[in-house]
């Protein structure tokens, strides 16, 4: 049921994205010809007040034609052509698209949180404990309760400390019950100096990376690397990431299955120069947590600025690492498998999903390039500077140009995540 989810929630970010266009136009007095969801020749099609409706058969993406908006259209009546309006007008019409997708973004995450989450999470047991705190911690000690609130798991445990007050942890060493009493003033550096217990079971593996590539699935165990053994997560870490080779052998199993996969090492724009294969921690406690209007709203708003605040961060590392843009980019195949994934975890982190995608959305249409929303913006831009609208020929060359590079990106994604597919089918 997943992928038909993603299938309706991509068309209505691209509804949403449109109609912030089309209402933006028709209230600055801009005709509209046609309203597309979708490329292409229409598979569907009505007309109504002289406006095109339509749903393309290339379910790329959508658009809303203006009279007067592209610049070799004949020239419209001067009182409904988008050419024709002041700059400003002409900015926030092309800006009110990716603004829609922005407030659906903020919506979504928001949403999300006012529902039951799904929280997946570490044992709460300690593997070991570093600097003053080995005093009162040891590995092997269970977690048992919280200022008097028991703990689920492990990011529980964090979560409820306080820092304002003295907290009372309860924790079961052996047979025996042990009370600690920390300072709220003490709470990061605590929070900082435990780790849990955390297995070398696989959880998640992340696309267009080694371990994708070499075929290993969620619940693969990884039993030496190298021919070490390894018995723990943060064991395994440190003899891939300071691995002295370019590849690592990893002996794993499956179910009741051994085998070996050689995987090559790399960076990326998220790990830099680290060495990474693209596996994540499996969380075996799992419990749901509610949140209310009010939290909701503080977590949703802060998850929603610091996807968008991450990922223009991610633009500037791929500008200056342009070599990392195959790993870095993904068409519909990626987002499928990476639907298919959060699906699994339930329904909120769906929402979730749908949300960052709309936020891409916004972020990837206000890139300055001619013939996207930030195209629009740059040429109005340019005119609120100098007086004049940017001269006919001048738009229409950078949009043919913008065109060329708009395919040749939609090809090289769809080579990207076409051979990121057949590697993973190679190493069945």
């Amino acid at each position: 049921m997943t992928f038909p989810l993603i299938i309706l929630a991509f068309a209505l970010m691209i509804f949403i994205h449109e109609l912030g266009h089309f209402l933006t136009a028709r209230a600055f007095g801009v005709g509209i010809e046609k309203f597309s969801i979708g490329f292409g020749r229409p598979i569907a099609e009505f007309e109504s007040k002289g406006i095109s409706w339509r749903i393309g058969w290339i379910p790329l993406g959508g658009y809303v034609k203006m009279m007067g908006e592209n610049p070799d259209d004949e020239e419209a009546d001067d009182s409904l052509s988008f050419r024709k309006k002041a700059w400003w007008k002409k900015l926030l019409i092309a800006f009110s698209g990716p603004f829609a997708n922005l407030v659906l973004g903020f919506v979504l995450f928001i949403v999300s949180f006012l529902l039951p989450l799904n929280v997946e999470d570490q044992l709460p047991v300690i593997h070991k404990a570093e600097g003053k705190w080995t005093e009162l911690f040891a590995p092997g000690d269970s977690l048992h309760s919280v200022n008097g609130k028991p703990i689920p798991g492990y990011l529980g445990f964090l979560e409820q400390l306080k820092r304002d007050a003295e907290n009372i942890i309860v924790l079961n060493r052996g047979s025996e019950l042990l009370t600690l009493r920390i300072a709220g003033i003490e709470v990061d550096s605590l929070a900082v100096s435990l780790y849990p217990v955390v297995s070398t079971r696989i959880g998640d593996v992340i696309p267009k990376t080694p371990a994708y590539h070499a075929n290993l699935q969620t619940g693969d165990v990884i039993t030496a690397v190298d021919s070490i053994p390894v018995a723990d997560w943060y064991a395994m870490r440190e003899l891939i990431v300071d691995s002295p080779r370019d590849s690592v052998k990893l002996n794993l199993t499956r179910g009741s299955t051994s085998f070996e996969r050689t995987l090559r090492l790399e960076g990326s724009l998220a790990t830099g120069t680290r060495k990474a294969i693209g596996i994540m921690q499996s969380h075996p406690v799992k419990y749901v947590r509610h949140f209310n209007p009010l939290e909701a709203v503080q977590y949703g708003t802060y998850n929603a600025f610091s996807f968008i605040t991450l990922n223009y961060q991610m633009l500037g590392k791929l500008v200056a690492r342009p070599s990392e843009l195959r790993k870095s980019v993904g068409g519909p195949v990626l987002i499928a498998t990476l639907g298919q994934q959060v699906g699994q975890k339930g329904f909120s982190y769906l929402l979730l999903f749908f949300g960052s995608i709309s936020l891409m959305l916004m972020i990837m249409n206000l890139l300055p390039i001619p013939i996207l929303d930030g195209g629009h913006i740059f040429f109005a831009l340019i005119e609120a500077v100098t007086g004049r609208p940017v001269p006919t020929r001048v738009q229409s060359f950078l949009q043919y140009l913008g065109f060329l590079i708009l395919i040749t990106l939609g090809l090289f994604v769809f080579y990207s995540d076409l051979s990121s597919v057949l590697f993973r089918y190679w190493a069945r």
